[in-house]
């Protein structure tokens, strides 16, 4: 079942342009792709424990690579990061790259939310990016936070 919901997306987006802000990597590489990845790491493992990010994220690409092919290149490795981001650089444009990480922090984000709860993930996406506004932490108007 697809977790991806219009609402996800943007909350995937704003997380996503935050963390670009906040990083060094250009919005078009590869690698910034997976910020808030990287940044949600340490808080969720910490929760779930690493195999269960793992494989929620494994979930989550194969979901995502349905709508987004250049990312069937990527694989989960063991300690729950990606591999495969260096090869992307010659073969996937700027505009491939925008949509396929919102697609897969927007599945990412579905998952663990009927995993753990909508609360919990809001409450660890605001430890992971404390400099995220009040109004960048919600999916959608009305939502609970």
């Amino acid at each position: 079942m697809r977790q991806t919901t219009p609402e996800l997306r943007d909350f995937a987006e704003r997380l996503i342009s935050i963390g670009v802000e906040e990083s060094k990597f250009s919005a078009s590489k590869p690698q910034a792709v997976f910020i808030v990845l990287d940044k949600l790491r340490p808080c969720l493992t910490q929760v779930v424990g690493v195999s269960c990010f793992s494989a929620v994220l494994s979930r989550a690409l194969a979901s995502a690579n349905l709508d987004v092919a250049w990312l069937r290149q990527l694989r989960v490795k063991p300690d729950s990061s990606l591999d495969g981001l260096d090869d992307l650089e010659a073969k996937v444009n700027a505009q491939q790259i925008a949509e396929g990480r919102v697609v897969l922090i927007a599945e990412f984000l579905g998952l663990l939310i009927g995993l753990i709860g909508e609360r919990l993930v809001l409450q660890m996406v605001h430890q992971a990016m404390p400099n995220l506004s009040k109004d960048d932490l919600c999916f959608s108007e009305g939502s609970s936070t």
